[in-house]
């Protein structure tokens, strides 16, 4: 598949393993909720549950305020020490980036401020605070129609198809799965990259934004994607 550099592209990027190095949805998952999540993350990670009903199961186990967590969020938390860079590059090159996740609001958003990076769009989970320290989790992009996924993903990239004229997808876990196989580039790590080479999706193996990053310096900018 051939690209001219004028073509319209989007890069939908995972955050959790991705973004954020660190997987801070299963951090603060272990930190403040307790042994009940164990059997719930083996039913997701096998595929028996969706992480919508895993979600679902999760929340009255919590057990912190939303302080705490952004406090342990703030120590914990590991952007991918080239993705900064990643997106000026992107900025400069017109090529829009947005951020999807399977993942919760409140943390993207610290993390993405903490760097300086608000601007950047994302689509997530969203968690509320009550006044008693209680949280409930809606799902704002959840798909009706199939309602496994709390975020999902495909929908996400379909709505955009009509836009751009390319869309490159970057992940790592089970609910980059779907998206992928939509996407025409596919850059993957971890679970992903296992699952996609499992169906014959032709995908790119990373390891971190600076290979993406040399891949579109490349390739992207220098002649055809894929």
């Amino acid at each position: 598949m051939g690209t001219q550099r004028s073509a319209r592209v989007l890069i939908l990027c995972d955050f959790d393993g991705t973004v954020c190095s660190v997987d801070m949805g299963n951090e603060i998952l272990n930190r403040f909720t307790g042994k009940g999540w164990e059997e719930i993350d083996r039913a997701y990670c096998a595929d028996e549950i969706g992480s919508r009903v895993a979600y679902s199961q999760v929340t009255p186990l919590f057990k912190g305020t939303r302080s705490q967590m952004l406090k342990f969020v703030s120590d914990k938390e590991k952007l991918d020490p080239y993705f900064a860079g990643f997106y000026v590059y992107c900025r400069e090159k017109g090529v829009d980036l947005k951020i999807v996740s399977d993942g919760l609001d409140f943390y993207i958003d610290a993390i993405l401020k903490k760097y300086g990076l608000g601007e950047i769009e994302y689509f997530s989970n969203a968690v509320l605070f009550s006044d008693r320290d209680k949280m409930s989790i809606e799902f704002p992009q959840m798909n009706k129609k199939c309602e496994k996924c709390g975020t999902c993903k495909s929908n996400i990239l379909t709505k955009y198809q009509t836009s751009y004229d390319m869309i490159v997808y970057i992940g790592d876990g089970h609910s980059d799965f779907c998206p992928a196989q939509k996407a025409d580039l596919v850059f993957a790590k971890g679970i992903l990259y296992e699952k996609c080479m499992e169906v014959g999706k032709s995908t790119i193996q990373y390891g971190n934004f600076q290979d993406v990053h040399q891949y579109f310096e490349n390739h992207f900018f220098h002649g055809n994607v894929g």
